[in-house]
């Protein structure tokens, strides 16, 4: 039998005993008592370190002596529990063959012989106290904790609690001690886990609510990544690859500039596409998504067919599908949450990833995580949306966070939403009890004074959104002319634009009664102010005037992509007027292009209306198609005149023989009794 194998034998025999005499009792040497008291240990010496506490027959008796209720004065002689003699069974076991060399008659040693057994067992000694000094300073930390008593463990539980509700309340969380980190991470830092759609809703409605009684998530087959953006799901078609890639351009200052690329063979399929959208069928892209199924684009334009045949389920798959094949084309270096990748929205290449994260936004994290691809030109306008966004996740300290941040150099207090959600946000943080008496009166006195020049900066808000909150306002608001019509016709389009696009979007955050108790009062002080002729209103009226005259590109690619009928309703003729494809609507005018459609070969149409009619009609004909143009022989002009005159002909008597007249039924009864109008 092995000596390790032996020892731990003795130790259980041992555990068996009842409890042994002391410390002092066994002898053993005075170091082993001073690490247990807390004071300093003997130097450890150079004899061989065996494990001292593998004996111990059970490992948890430990607690008991390091969890005492009552700790003995430092110079109280205190009673040793029952581990005491089995850490010292592993030592004592050692020094026995030692002893059976000087007889078996010899007397056992006690306290009198302290020093014999020191001696005996001095390098056991000092390399049990040397294994047991980490331990030893350890159970001192957790003495002092247990010093104070109990009062020390109901305020760790008051503790644990609070930080409970902290991390249930997104609102408090940054004030909590975690607050601290998250205020030092990027302002547009993405959590991984708040882009899972299903966490949002559980942290909103409970797991048992968004999940029911679903089955727990089957293991997805081997072929399928897991991604971030999206949960792939086995239904879906077998992922090779597609031929995009991404690749990093600049990394300059911190920031990494990327840009995803078209291999050939993706080309061919994209001028394929092209070809399908410009044929008006939707069943083209159909087909070619059934030899490419994850061509991205396609699944685009198809998710926008689904929409409109109010197949939302459907729509919403492809627009996975779309974001699952872009996270497959990731650089290895591109991060979707430390908010310093960029993509180049003036590349088509990168358009897709925009459009597909923009219809797949829900939550603050996509709109965070589109704003950072490019935060200085925010192609989409994410700026419109983000506000309201934040309202709804109740993250009203990121809201106040980015304004206070980006107002200086992005002027956000000019934007209708900003100007009304952060004053807002503001009114709710000074609502939760939780926070300091201080932080609220100044919550309160921030939110009184930036709804006061939000009203005085756009008055056109007020009317609209009372009657999207179905509340009447009183006699002096209703009658005022700084609140009526006049403020409503007197604005630009521009203006017209991004007010009508708030009120349609956030009106539902206002239904609140204690915010429209809040509100009514700094309506009423506006008016003081404006019957007053305060210079406020007369500087916000000039603004108005100079400002807001056109607005820029990005916000009419938002409206477009945001469907709001309020805001669509106000687009100019200049956008109207123009097709805009779902796959990439508005494209900017300084586009990068990589690559280029080949020219089709095409001849000028000089065709007549008659001719247009009959083309509608058939879409084979094709009036020019034999056409040859040369100027030079004017003989062949008159023949051509002829087969084309021929080929018209042919065509209305090809039409006009496929007509067929389809007879009334006829009744079995002629004579029935049934009545003829």
């Amino acid at each position: 039998m092995s000596r390790r194998a032996l020892r731990r034998l003795r130790g259980e025999q041992r555990g068996q005993e009842g409890p042994g005499p002391g410390l002092g009792e066994l002898g053993l040497h005075p170091g082993l008592e001073h690490a247990r008291e807390g004071g300093p240990p003997p130097a450890p010496g150079k004899g061989p370190r065996g494990p001292p506490r593998a004996d111990v027959s059970n490992r948890f008796e430990l607690i008991p002596a390091e969890e005492s209720e009552d700790e003995p004065a430092a110079g109280e002689e205190r009673p040793e529990p029952r581990l005491s003699e089995q850490d010292t069974a592993g030592r004592s076991q050692e020094g026995s063959r030692d002893r059976s060399k000087e007889g078996a008659g010899s007397p056992p040693e006690t306290d009198g012989d302290g020093q014999r057994e020191g001696q005996e067992a001095e390098q056991t000694d000092r390399t049990l106290a040397t294994s047991n000094k980490p331990r030893k300073k350890k159970k001192k930390r957790k003495t002092k904790k247990n010093s104070a008593g109990e009062t020390v463990e109901d305020n760790d539980l008051e503790d644990i609690e609070s930080l409970l509700e902290r991390i249930e309340d997104p609102g408090l969380a940054p004030q909590s001690q975690g607050g601290i980190s998250t205020d030092s991470r990027p302002l547009l830092y993405v959590e991984h886990r708040n882009l899972n759609p299903e966490n949002e809703l559980k942290r909103y409605f409970g797991a048992r609510a968004v999940l029911g009684d679903q089955r727990p998530r089957q293991r997805q087959r081997q072929y399928v990544r897991s991604m971030w953006l999206t949960a792939p799901k086995n239904t879906w078609p077998r992922y090779s690859k597609t031929g995009i890639t991404m690749q990093l351009l600049d990394n300059r200052r911190g920031v990494q500039h990327f840009t995803f690329e078209h291999h050939r063979e993706y080309q061919q399929v994209q001028f394929k596409f092209l070809d399908a959208v410009e044929s008006m069928d939707p069943n083209n892209i159909v087909l070619l998504l059934q030899m490419n199924p994850y061509h991205v684009d396609s699944l685009l334009q198809l998710s926008e067919v689904c929409r409109m045949q109010e197949d939302q389920e459907m729509a919403r798959d492809l627009i996975e599908r779309a974001l699952y094949s872009l996270e497959c084309a990731f650089h290895p270096v591109f991060s979707l949450t430390s908010g310093t990748c960029r993509l180049d929205y003036r590349r088509p290449e990168n358009r897709a990833f925009f459009l597909a994260l923009f219809k797949h936004l829900m939550f603050l994290e996509f709109c965070k995580l589109i704003l950072s691809l490019d935060p200085e030109n925010d192609p989409l306008c994410v700026l419109l949306l983000i506000d309201f966004l934040s309202l709804r996740a109740r993250e009203y300290t990121f809201l106040t966070r980015l304004f206070q941040e980006w107002e200086s150099h992005r002027n956000l207090s000019q934007l209708p939403n900003f100007a009304f959600s952060v004053p807002l946000a503001y009114f709710f943080l000074s609502q939760q009890e939780e926070r300091p008496e201080l932080e609220r009166s100044q919550a309160r006195e921030r939110a009184a004074r930036l709804i006061q020049l939000a009203l005085i900066m756009f008055p056109s808000v007020l009317m609209p959104l009372l009657d999207h909150c179905s509340v009447q306002p009183d006699a002096r608001v209703a009658s005022h002319p700084f609140f009526g019509l006049n403020a409503q016709v007197s604005q630009s389009p521009a203006l017209n634009q991004l007010t009508s696009l708030y009120v349609g979007r956030t009106h539902a955050l206002w239904k609140d009664l204690a915010v429209m108790a809040w509100l009514e009062p700094h309506v009423h002080e506006v008016l003081r102010m404006v019957d007053a002729q305060d210079a406020l209103v007369q500087e916000a009226e000039h603004k108005r005037k100079i400002r807001y005259q056109s607005a820029p590109r990005n916000i009419y690619r938002h409206i477009i992509l945001s469907e709001m009928k309020e805001a669509t309703a106000a687009l100019p003729l200049e956008v109207t007027s123009q097709p805009v494809m779902d796959f990439d609507p508005l494209p900017p005018l300084d586009s990068i292009v990589s690559y280029t459609r080949p020219e089709r070969i095409s001849h000028p149409s000089n065709e007549s209306t008659l001719s247009l009619f009959f083309r509608s009609l058939l879409p084979n004909f094709n009036l020019q198609g034999d056409i040859r143009h040369d100027g030079d022989n004017e003989a062949r002009a008159a023949q051509d005149l002829n087969q084309e005159v021929n080929r018209l002909m042919a065509a209305m008597r090809d039409m006009l023989a496929n007509i067929q007249f389809q007879e009334p039924p006829r009744d079995d009864n002629p004579e029935g009794d049934g009545d003829w109008d």
